[in-house]
């Protein structure tokens, strides 16, 4: 049963999370940690902080992971098929039916509504973190001197700046408690064993046949990036034969649709492999994901038992409160602009923050309320 209910919560989620990797995170927080409560806050910054700290799609291994902490590896591979199945589909039906978006104002509102209902749900995710993982004096100071660098420094690498000096910082500053025995767990070695075949002998037999070379190619992206979203799209362009026309349009269905964005591998799959257009969406899909979650399957066990070492655990203190402060940024320098775009939507924002906070509102009712606000907007515009 609990495979069905992974499977299920994921599959909803996957129609309904637009905003990109930050807001996916906060949509999981919403559901896993708060509703469902399989998961502590603690727990789940642990997960994010790792997801940060791999190649690969941030958001989706943070799923993976909550889905392979609840399930086991067959619980795993269920939330990423149900989270990535509604913009795979979508993104092959778009590139199969190029016409299928084309001034559909009915799609572009719900789409609009959504869009602002990533900024509720990742302003609650922020307030509420903040809350949980930073009630230390340090741990605040670490917060708002990271928000600070964030805000005028909006790269990944910025982030992972900050990551680090935070955990250097609370190393310094945190005393030290007395723990128990840990028993430490070593990293699993097949899945990464895995990884570095398919990323260094790959490339020998690729060009044999042009589904295997694009296997390769999509496999080559998903190892070398870092932080997901936006992030993966000059690798994809450098390394697949694509004309500049389909890429553009891949990457701004990729940003219409919900899911993850690593999902423009599909629409290019389609493009790339002419002979069976739904064989090259689904191998390219699952090249460019499978990287981050072998990895994944490497390091959780033993990142989850070194993060209880005393010297490790205050490091893991002060990179909770980068976590927030990332999310925070975000969400005032990305989530906000492209969600808020006028008054009225400002007071529809504060309104439904107010509302998931004092009423605990389900997330599937504040997605119809937000889908009916865009769908009215539009009318009268």
């Amino acid at each position: 049963m609990i495979n069905i209910s992974i499977f299920w919560h994921f599959f909803i989620l996957g129609l309904f999370s637009f905003g990109g990797p930050i807001a996916h995170i906060g949509y999981f927080r919403k559901k896993f940690v708060e509703e469902l409560k399989w998961l502590s806050d603690e727990e789940f910054s642990k997960i994010v902080a790792l997801s940060q700290f791999l190649p690969g799609p941030s958001s989706s291994q943070v799923g993976f992971t909550i889905g392979l902490k609840k399930g086991g590896i067959i619980g795993a591979i269920l939330a990423f098929i149900a989270f990535t199945t509604p913009s795979f589909l979508l993104l092959y039906l778009a590139a199969t039916f190029q016409n299928i978006y084309d001034n559909n104002t009915i799609i572009y509102a719900l789409m609009s509504g959504l869009k602002l209902f990533a900024v509720v749900i990742v302003a609650d995710a922020t307030f509420s973190m903040f809350n949980s993982l930073c009630k230390t004096t340090l741990s605040k100071i670490i917060f708002v001197f990271a928000t600070l660098f964030l805000i005028f420094n909006q790269t990944f690498f910025a982030q992972i700046i900050v990551l680090v000096v935070s955990g250097l910082v609370a190393l310094l500053f945190i005393k030290e408690k007395n723990m128990n025995k840990i028993k430490y767990e070593k990293p699993y070695f097949l899945p990464l064993i895995i990884f570095f075949i398919l990323l260094i002998f790959l490339p020998f037999f690729a060009n044999q046949d042009k589904l295997l070379s694009l296997f390769n190619s999509f496999y080559q992206v998903g190892s070398l990036v870092f932080g997901g979203g936006h992030v993966v799209l000059p690798l994809i362009k450098s390394n697949i034969n694509i004309d500049g026309n389909s890429f553009l349009v891949a990457y701004s269905l990729a940003q219409a649709v919900p899911g993850p964005m690593f999902t423009i591998a599909s629409y290019i799959g389609v493009v790339a492999f002419e002979e069976s257009p739904f064989l090259g969406a689904a191998v390219s899909t699952f090249a460019i994901f499978l990287p981050g979650f072998l990895l994944i399957l490497a390091f959780y066990k033993s990142f989850e038992s070194y993060s209880k070492n005393p010297v490790i655990s205050k490091i893991v203190m002060g990179i909770n409160a980068s976590v927030v402060a990332i999310l925070f940024s975000v969400l005032i320098t990305i989530v906000v602009p492209s969600g808020v775009l006028n008054i009225y939507d400002l007071i529809f924002a504060i309104l439904g923050f107010f509302v998931i906070k004092r009423f605990k509102t389900s997330v599937l009712l504040l997605i119809l309320f937000y889908c009916g606000y865009g769908f009215i907007w539009s009318l009268y515009v």
